[in-house]
């Protein structure tokens, strides 16, 4: 009970941290005068008296969080932050459903980029900035940032860090001190999104998309200020900037820092996850634009290797970005793009999906076992750039795995059983627990999650909240075993 209420005393002040937040869409109301200022003051206003109030309250129980009490705290606060991030949807959009805006909210902050609203065009600057910022959050981690800025939390940095960081390998740090780490990786992801929002202006968008855009691409979030979202520019510079820095953001953050402190691209060549993720998005950038042109989707190679490129680097990366309504596409490319979007991503980066670095883990394990039935007495250890990975990692894998299919199987069937059709509701839980943004059918790029009932729209919050939890954070809080002392 009392590490509970230790649990309590972090998240009110984390929630006092993130009321900060509001200060980037409150500068964007009075620039563009779209009247959302009071109600982004109210929100701002809201969510410090409460992370006060909590702080306060629980001030007695402050002290050093187990790693138990890290899961849950990080739990806590990635279903509570979405609470009141919030608000300003409410108080702005009147016809908005508690249902909508938390699914709005919750898509942002786990970085799936799928959306509920319509007429983005018109929405408020104030609204647009506010749902692309928490893309960019979301996108490294609000308790990483914490963390980060935070120093004296005294609430278990390197506990939280290990429990909020996506990736398999989480004992790996770039420096001794956890909040050394963290503060580098936020300052890399800030410095990226900097070299994102200029390429894009210079490629044609105004400051405004362009700042947008670069906290969505980022973030692999995937939210746009358009209805059309990218397809609104039609615009080849445009997507080929876009192209890179989604790429950049598949990748493992800490290879940018190593990078950018050495001052040596050579390093990105000893990324064996890194350079397998190029390679394997490029060759399906080849392989898809032949097959689309071969079909007759488009009238020659080069304007299909185009629009095959782009979305397909979207959805593999998990950004969740879209140039064309891939919907309409022959069935082989969009099932193919939302099987990548389950592998694709780095470990240690913005995107979701089981990472590239399970899967060379589960192809390697596959040699491992053929080699095992030809030399029973061999020994085999696994290496992975020229390191040898431990055989509890295997196994950690291989339960990831296990509990990423059935979560899947569960949550499709939940859809399916609720009157939603097979395409519609295997590709919406896909892109929800791969935070990929649109599926196919009625969730495609030309809809939106807007058509779900309540009960569809909280089955794919959830899978957006286990993807982004990365499964085992989420489920571990629901054994008994956790709660027993």
């Amino acid at each position: 009970m009392l590490r509970a209420l230790t649990v309590l005393h972090a998240l009110g002040l984390m929630l006092v941290v993130f009321s900060i937040a509001y200060v980037l869409p409150m500068v964007a109301s009075l620039i563009y005068g779209d009247e959302t200022l009071i109600d982004f003051a109210l929100a701002m206003l809201g969510t410090f008296a409460s992370g006060l109030l909590l702080w306060v309250l629980t001030r007695r129980y402050r002290g050093e969080l187990s790693i138990r009490h890290g899961y849950l705290l990080v739990v806590v606060m990635w279903t509570a932050m979405p609470l009141f991030a919030m608000i300003p949807l409410l108080l702005v959009l009147p016809n908005l459903s508690l249902t909508d805006a938390y699914f709005e909210t919750m898509s942002g902050l786990t970085t799936t980029g799928a959306t509920v609203l319509t007429g983005l065009d018109t929405l408020p600057p104030g609204i647009n900035l506010w749902r692309h910022e928490l893309n960019w959050l979301g996108g490294m981690g609000i308790i990483v940032l914490a963390v980060a800025i935070l120093p004296l939390l005294g609430i278990g940095g390197r506990q939280l860090y290990k429990a909020e960081t996506p990736g398999p390998i989480k004992d790996a740090t770039l420096t001794p001190r956890i909040t050394e780490t963290a503060r580098n990786l936020w300052l890399v992801y800030l410095g990226i999104t900097i070299a994102c929002a200029i390429s894009l202006k210079i490629a044609g968008m105004s400051w405004f998309d362009a700042v947008c855009h670069a906290f969505a691409a980022l973030g692999l979030g995937g939210f746009s200020t358009h209805d059309a979202s990218v397809g609104y520019f039609n615009s080849p510079a445009i997507e080929a900037v876009l192209i890179v820095f989604m790429l950049l953001a598949a990748m493992n953050f800490a290879t940018h820092f190593m990078v950018w402190r050495q001052k040596s691209l050579k390093l990105y060549l000893h990324d064996t996850e890194g350079i397998t993720t190029v390679m394997v998005v490029l060759a399906s950038c080849l392989g898809i634009g032949f097959y689309l042109w071969w079909q007759g989707t488009y009238p020659n190679f080069w304007t299909a290797l185009r629009h095959a490129s782009f979305n397909l680097v979207s959805l593999a990366t998990d950004c969740g970005f879209a140039g064309e309504d891939f919907n309409k596409w022959p069935i082989f490319a969009p099932m193919w793009m939302l099987f990548l979007s389950s592998i694709t991503a780095s470990s240690g980066s913005t995107g979701g999906g089981i990472k590239m670095i399970r899967t060379i883990v589960l192809f390697k394990q596959a040699g491992r076992e053929f080699r095992k039935l030809l030399h029973p007495a061999a020994v085999n250890p696994m290496k992975i750039g020229g390191h040898v990975v431990p055989n509890n990692i295997v196994f950690s894998v291989l339960g990831f795995i296990f509990l990423y299919y059935m979560s899947v199987a569960t949550l499709t069937f939940a859809l399916l059983i609720s009157g939603l059709d097979f395409i519609s509701a295997f590709s919406a839980i896909i892109a929800c627990i791969n935070n990929a943004g649109p599926g196919l059918g009625v969730v495609g790029p030309a809809g939106n999650y807007g058509v779900l009932s309540d009960f569809q729209t909280w089955v794919c919050t959830l899978a957006m909240l286990i993807g982004r939890l990365e499964i085992f954070t989420l489920l571990i809080i629901f054994t008994p075993r956790f709660w027993q002392r």
